[in-house]
């Protein structure tokens, strides 16, 4: 991995002020060349300026109590220095800040240490994988740093520990073998399928930053809700338009804890429930929404798949919250195997599609709330997990939030999983919860969501969420194909466009302290992307897939300054201090979702602040 500095004059600032447009492209230096000094004497931060673990600290809210950037000034924001990482595309880390020095792992799982304040190589990990066949682009989403060590979970399976200040590998905990997820091979459908690209069999790795806990590294599998599907059109998975293939081919997902001081695992929970995966077969959802469920026909399958279980799914996108006081951990959980097609794992299956939470010394499945009992759509339990005190008739509760794929925040007591609250609708609902169907059943959202894997800013002082929001249907669609060898038919659900249908992205602030309704929502130039970050200065700033990086006011959703970063933002944005500077960095890589879409992949980090 290697860094380069240099002038980026392609790169523009924009600002609803056209007199101030060209200011952050003269600007755009080296950062060797751009000075720094001490801070105003109008500075209103708290103590720590630090960035110090994925969301700031383990309520996972990406809020910040800094202010010296606010709505008056944002306007002068500009580029303080860059970080190239020489590996273009799939950036997706959120970076971490602690003492001045700055931890962002890359694509393939390098990692660096730069010094925060002028973006100087401090020191660099090269990962070297085991396979080179793991499932997805190989993107990976941040790092934490505790007790003087780097941990990452590596695509290829493997969790790290890494000297904070000079990048030696001090332990390797190989958690997934190299070979596994192998099972029938791709090659054996690929005719039966037409000229469709088949992806092969689930691999399991890891994506998620992990969650550092009472002395644990937490951290959970992605890949195991797949299986064997056909590429959409584009070639990535992010697009959604994948199919699920009838049949054992999925992954069962699972959480691990080890030992931060050695590796050593301590537990192990997996989402799908060996004893009783079925359920209720329960016809609505526990917020009494209709599933549209054909309960007597999973019933009469329900023999013939008594282990369906064991390759059930449930992958685990995102970092969990955490509440020291209660020792519990809260994580969503995503598909069940095969995606998109329910009869040959029937009933409710359990634990996929929840939020849940664990005992974090032992594992133990304290509580779990389903979101969609025998999923069929794609609705992974995908964004992180947030705490708040929610405010009751009763009084504040203390609580947890998940922004969901459904379209709705549900708000839930922490203790006991009691649904309290559940907000307002973020998108225009169609066909929810139709099944798919040989005609095409048309169904909004689609699998990418009203809100995926994407984090969630939640402001504690105004008691507003702010959530980039997908607007979008798909069309699934059963269908049937001779299978190779002779072997009969197989089934599959293609996921695709739903043509005609508006697809859009909107910056969207929910008023969480007032029963969750809509406070503002504002429609973007292009897909939104990354994650939000909000700040004691009145900002919320959102990444677009078109490289915006944007600033928008928290209360109004005006935007009161944007930045084109010259690639797609993949990450969420972090806002820090260095020697009373503060600092708004983000990750501009693009994405696989920008595979056909016309917008381009990079591989910079870029760094904000203030002219001083």
């Amino acid at each position: 991995m290697t860094r380069r500095t240099k002038t980026l004059a392609e790169r523009r600032s924009t600002h609803p002020n056209p007199g101030r447009a060209g200011l952050a492209a003269l600007l755009f230096v080296s950062a060797n060349l751009l000075p720094t000094g001490p801070a105003s004497a109008q500075e209103t931060v708290r103590p720590s300026g630090d960035w110090p673990a994925f969301g700031r600290d383990a309520s996972n809210t990406h809020h910040s109590p800094l202010a010296q950037i606010d709505r008056g000034n944002v306007g002068r924001l500009r580029p303080a220095w860059i970080f190239q990482t020489g590996i273009t595309g799939t950036f997706q880390a959120e970076p971490v800040v602690i003492e001045g020095v700055m931890y962002v792992s890359t694509t393939g799982n390098h990692v660096a240490a730069l010094d925060a304040k002028s973006g100087k190589t401090l020191w660099t990990y090269t990962h070297k994988a085991r396979t080179e066949k793991i499932f997805g682009p190989p993107s990976n989403r941040g790092v934490a740093v505790a007790g003087g060590l780097v941990f990452e979970a590596t695509m290829d399976g493997r969790v790290i520990a890494l000297d904070a200040k000079t990048g030696r590998l001090v332990w390797d905990r190989e958690a997934v073998r190299p070979e596994e997820g192998e099972s029938e091979t791709a090659s054996a459908l690929a005719a039966s399928l037409g000229d469709k690209p088949v992806q092969g069999s689930s691999r399991l790795g890891f994506k998620m930053p992990p969650l550092v806990a009472d002395g644990l590294v937490i951290v959970g599998v992605t890949g195991a809700g797949y299986g064997l599907h056909v590429e959409d059109e584009k070639g990535g998975l992010d697009g959604g338009a994948v199919v699920g293939i009838e049949g054992g081919y999925g992954r069962r997902g699972w959480l691990a804890a080890y030992d931060a001081k050695t590796g050593e695992e301590r537990w192990r929970w997996y989402v799908t429930k060996a004893d009783g995966w079925e359920g209720g077969f329960v016809e609505k959802t526990a917020d009494g929404l209709p599933l549209h469920r054909d309960i007597a026909a999973e019933k009469a399958a329900a023999p013939e798949h008594r282990e369906a279980w064991k390759v059930g799914g449930g992958s685990l996108w995102m970092t969990p919250a955490y509440d020291a006081d209660l020792g519990l951990i809260y994580l969503g959980t995503g598909n069940p195997a095969p995606q998109n097609f329910g009869l040959t794992r029937p009933g409710d299956n359990l634990y996929t599609m929840s939020l849940v939470a664990l005992d974090v010394k032992s594992g133990s499945l304290r509580w779990h709330f389903q979101q969609v009992p025998h999923e069929q759509w794609g609705y992974d339990v995908a964004s992180p997990p947030f705490l708040l005190d929610y405010p009751t008739e009763k009084g504040s509760v203390k609580a947890v939030a998940q922004a969901s794929k459904l379209g709705w925040i549900y708000v839930h007591d922490r203790a006991d999983g009691r649904l309290i609250a559940k907000s307002a609708p973020l998108i225009t609902h169609k066909n929810l919860f139709v099944p798919p169907s040989p005609e095409g059943t048309v169904v909004s959202p689609g699998p990418l969501g009203a809100v995926s894997w994407h984090p969630v800013a939640y402001d504690a002082g105004s008691g507003r969420a702010f959530a980039q929001v997908r607007h979008g249907a798909a069309t699934y669609t059963v269908k049937t194909a001779p299978a190779a060898g002779g072997r009969g038919e197989i089934r599959y659900t293609e996921t695709g466009e739903a043509k005609g249908e508006p697809t859009f992205s909107t910056l969207t602030a929910v008023d969480l302290a007032q029963g969750g309704a809509v406070a503002w929502s504002r429609k973007a130039g292009s897909r939104l992307s990354g994650g939000t970050l909000a700040t004691a200065g009145g900002l919320v700033f959102s990444g677009e897939e078109d490289g915006h990086l944007d600033a928008h006011d928290a209360k109004t959703g005006e935007i009161l300054w944007r930045f084109q970063c010259g690639a797609g933002i993949g990450g969420p944005p972090v806002t820090y201090t260095v020697e009373g500077r503060q600092y708004v960095a983000v990750a501009a890589g693009g994405a696989s979702f920008t595979k056909g879409s016309g917008f381009g992949t990079g591989d910079a980090l870029v760094v904000f602040a203030l002219p001083e």
